[in-house]
């Protein structure tokens, strides 16, 4: 099932994209899938349109279409600049939080909804967890922001997915969101570096992504998907 982008207002009654996919077979669920700072790439489409062959309906917001609209990046050079200045300075966070909660709110009236992120993503999915409404169970993807909100307490079950070998999150910090020791939060720490779910980086650890991917859908299917 390949998904298609469609517009879509959000709390602040902005227009912004979304990326849509409508599950293959019987409905598992729903689920919204948070992006990398690089916008909702080919890759990202790719892993919802994977998701949408599991069963689950896919919606995908592009973020930072306030800021630059139709935003995709490559992960070198003035796009990834471009992609960190979004994210750091131009996008405020919880305005990524809303429009999550708006795709939630999308979603909910026909089954559980549940949240996976990579990257940025993976920190928004933690926040979801922690302070969203409707969320069923969130999987969240080497998230910079997580260690520094470990004290925060989810509401719900989620799972948190780290490389020993990200240069940009130490393992001091995930061994403080370990040590909070939250009974609703599972953190996995895999033998590979930031990034390693993408086949498009460098970093990519087939056997780390597919077993990730396995967790994740085993959370889904353990909370009502």
């Amino acid at each position: 099932m390949t998904g298609a982008f469609e517009k879509m207002t959000m709390s602040d009654g902005a227009e912004i994209s979304v990326y849509h996919v409508q599950p293959e077979g019987a409905r598992r669920g729903g689920l919204v899938l948070v992006q990398e700072i690089f916008g909702v790439t080919e890759h990202i489409r790719e892993m919802a349109d994977e998701y949408a062959a599991d069963g689950y309906e896919v919606l995908a917001p592009a973020l930072f279409d306030r800021e630059h609209p139709g935003f995709e990046a490559g992960y070198t050079g003035p796009d990834f600049a471009r992609a960190v200045e979004l994210a750091r300075q131009l996008h405020p966070f919880d305005l990524s939080l809303a429009d999550v909660q708006t795709c939630i709110d999308a979603l909910k009236a026909i089954g559980p909804v549940f949240v996976v992120g990579y990257c940025y993503g993976g920190s928004v999915a933690w926040f979801s967890a922690t302070r969203l409404q409707g969320v069923a169970a969130a999987s969240g993807y080497y998230g910079s922001l997580i260690a520094d909100a470990a004290g925060e307490v989810p509401k719900v079950p989620v799972i948190l997915h780290f490389g020993r070998h990200d240069h940009g999150i130490p393992m001091e910090g995930v061994e403080k969101v370990i040590a909070a020791d939250h009974p609703n939060a599972t953190v996995y720490v895999y033998e590979a570096g930031h990034g390693f779910n993408s086949d498009r980086r460098t970093d990519f650890h087939e056997p780390s992504s597919d077993l990730a991917r396995e967790r994740t859908l085993e959370l889904f299917r353990a909370n009502g998907g």
